[in-house]
């Protein structure tokens, strides 16, 4: 496996991770290039058993697993760490990637609606991503001493420019992601001294099976006139980065939020 901190076997075989949202997407290429750098990955999804199933067949290597678990439920994410630790034998590397984006405007979406889509999106957003970090920390820190250049463990999170920019159409994302970056600096301050690393990638649009539509809607031309590249950014783009991050990276990063955007939106 290269990579100058890359994790180094455990007991039980090559390293692991544990992708959520893997079923297709930026999660699908994230597995997809763990795998090709030696990493056992279990591939998470929520309700796209098949897709999960379809990522596992197409990774490298052997030993992947695949877990189904709804991250809104707390008692489905605690159930989902013992599975993959009981399948994996260890989390070396968390990826926060699972998320929903409910489109909510306000002055257009009536009381009951805005509840469910502010209840939904923090449950599956915050709430799951936090629950999933309190177990990987916890058995993390845990460990005995190991090559910590690298870290006793890494958490990585998918976060958004929405969480800086805005969701005009969906506020709770835009919140959600915000609340991921505080998680991640927080977790990263705490963590720090026990030698587990925290970083947050926070993309822009995504060249995803889920955004084709609206860049080839008509709103497409809106969307290609915010990126100076011309382009939005390939799900292999954020992948490399947060490969880089779970693999590669320095522990001098921990707590960065990383833009990944291709200029779209810059933070001053």
């Amino acid at each position: 496996m290269s990579g100058t901190h890359a994790p180094p076997g455990t007991t039980s075989g090559a390293a692991t991770a544990l992708v959520t949202g893997a079923s297709r997407g930026i999660g699908r290429v994230i597995a997809e290039q763990l795998a090709a750098r030696g990493i056992r990955v279990g591939v998470h999804c929520h309700a796209r058993r098949e897709g999960a199933l379809a990522t596992r067949a197409g990774l490298e290597g052997e030993g992947h697993q695949v877990f189904v678990a709804d991250l809104a439920d707390p008692a489905a994410t605690e159930r989902l760490w013992r599975e993959a630790v009981a399948a994996l034998g260890r989390i070396d590397v968390l990826v926060n990637n699972a998320a929903v984006y409910l489109d909510h405007p306000p002055l257009a979406t009536d009381y009951a609606a805005w509840q469910v889509a502010w209840e939904r999106t923090l449950a599956t957003n915050v709430r799951g991503p936090a629950n999933l970090s309190l177990l990987a920390a916890e058995a993390m820190c845990a460990r005995g001493a190991r090559d910590l250049a690298w870290g006793r463990g890494r958490i990585v999170n998918i976060s958004s420019r929405g969480a800086f920019r805005g969701e005009p159409d969906a506020p709770a994302y835009g919140a959600s992601k915000a609340a991921l970056n505080a998680l991640g600096q927080s977790l990263a301050r705490k963590l720090a001294p026990h030698g587990v690393y925290v970083y947050t990638l926070a993309p822009g649009w995504v060249g995803t099976d889920m955004a084709a539509a609206h860049i080839a809607g008509p709103g497409g031309a809106d969307i290609l006139a915010q990126h100076p590249l011309g382009r939005v950014a390939a799900p292999a783009e954020i992948a490399n980065a947060a490969v880089y991050c779970a693999l590669d990276a320095p522990a001098a990063m921990t707590g960065s939020i990383i833009d990944v955007n291709g200029a779209s939106y810059l933070r001053t």
